[in-house]
């Protein structure tokens, strides 16, 4: 194993992180107002009492775009676990289909799938992945009998007190981010350069944002407001559930 040199993982960030802010952007500009829309519950917005086009406009667009962040920044955060563990134990991106990382430490092969966070999936989901583990593993034996595999879900933040789960181990946050590097404190020395110029492109950002709330809410008012300006709740339903 080589020692992780700090400022490798600096220039990396510098290098990279501009592209998770202009992937955020690129998401706002491709955003259409009929297709999220269909995909929100509008019985929520009445419930919750919204009464302006604005207020469902944001409502339904800021949770679009959390939900569409984390994924980004998810995939984002994966490139840099590669790139870690590439300066520390010679891994790469995986070829087979599922994981993410492969690498090479202690006498055995590592198959890493990384995941944002410890609470990423469903019962179904789970399942497919001890099945993608279970395929990999039978991938590789194909040249070598003989190798030892081990199947590991690493979670870029959170806690997991129960790493064995006996057809993988599953790391997260602190855990993970050693695994990957040998560091202990690399979870904590991250943060600083994920930080490069984030109040510059989020100006960026801003901007963009702003002028697709005007222009869904003027859209919205156009589309499902009533003359004297009151939601049409009947047409924004069938709009959204009508078959």
């Amino acid at each position: 194993m080589e020692k992780l040199r700090l400022v490798d993982v600096t220039r990396y960030v510098k290098e990279n992180i501009g592209t998770f802010h202009e992937k955020r952007i690129q998401s706002l500009d491709g955003l259409k107002l009929a297709a999220v829309l269909k995909r929100k519950n509008p019985y929520l917005f009445k419930a919750k009492y919204m009464m302006t086009a604005e207020q469902i406009i944001k409502g339904l667009t800021d949770a679009h775009i959390s939900s569409n962040e984390e994924t980004i920044f998810g995939d984002w955060l994966e490139g840099l676990a590669v790139f870690i563990n590439g300066k520390t134990y010679g891994g790469r991106k995986s070829g087979i289909p599922g994981m993410d990382l492969e690498f090479d430490a202690d006498g055995k092969r590592y198959i890493v799938n990384i995941k944002s966070g410890p609470n990423w999936g469903n019962a179904s989901q789970l399942k497919k992945m001890v099945a993608d583990f279970k395929s990999a593993k039978k991938t590789l034996r194909t040249s070598n009998s003989k190798l030892n595999i081990v199947a590991v879900n690493g979670c870029c933040y959170g806690r997991d007190k129960k790493a064995d789960k006996g057809e993988y181990f599953k790391y997260c946050g602190q855990t993970f981010w050693e695994f990957i590097s040998g560091n202990p404190n690399l979870f904590v020395d991250i943060i600083e350069p994920l930080g490069h110029e984030a109040r510059e492109r989020n100006d960026d950002f801003m901007k963009s944002y702003s002028k697709m709330i005007n222009r869904f809410t003027q859209q919205f008012a156009k589309d499902f407001c009533k003359e004297d300006g009151e939601i049409d709740w009947e047409k924004l339903l069938r709009f959204n559930s009508a078959s």
